[in-house]
């Protein structure tokens, strides 16, 4: 455990910076509009709509990057268990509630980098929008207080690497 709590601590650090701020409700609203982006709804929407213009190849690609990620996230959730944010420190504020009762990893941020590795692949043009709106809604979570910084880059590596995997057996 001596090992992690430099990690530890600079995360705290990085969410009291993150949340101890007079605009910290502007930016939650704005936040909460982000992170509902990345709540499924729109993953659905983009597989059913490229699959209808363009091929199944997209839908595939995700189907089976999701049943990748699903059981990972599962395990490792359940397996760390690690508490959230305001549950470890009194001073920060959580503006939403969460999902579920653990933080690691972050769930929005693993499938929001899923899918903009996807569309990295399928559609190269739109990686770096599809990048950056993945990268919002990982620092959405963080400023919404339900997920601490190694959370969200934790996710973003699942995300990554569920998508990779997907590819690979599909070719």
């Amino acid at each position: 455990m001596r090992a992690i709590q430099p990690i530890a601590e600079l995360d705290l650090a990085f969410s009291l910076f993150c949340l101890r701020h007079r605009f910290n409700r502007q930016v939650a609203s704005i936040s909460k509009v982000i992170s509902r982006t990345g709540d499924g709804h729109l993953y659905l929407l983009l597989g059913l709509l490229t699959w209808w213009l363009d091929s199944h190849r997209f839908l595939q690609a995700g189907l089976l990057a999701f049943s990748i990620h699903l059981p990972i996230y599962w395990l490792a959730k359940n397996s760390f268990r690690r508490r959230r944010p305001k549950e470890l420190c009194e001073f920060l504020t959580c503006f939403i509630t969460p999902s579920d009762r653990y933080s690691l990893p972050s769930g929005h941020t693993a499938a929001a980098f899923l899918m903009a590795t996807l569309i990295g692949q399928f559609y190269p043009e739109f990686y770096l929008l599809a990048l950056s709106w993945a990268s919002l809604i990982g620092l959405s979570r963080i400023l919404l207080g339900v997920h601490f910084m190694t959370d969200v880059l934790i996710g973003a590596l699942l995300g990554m690497a569920c998508a990779h995997i997907a590819l690979s057996l599909l070719t």
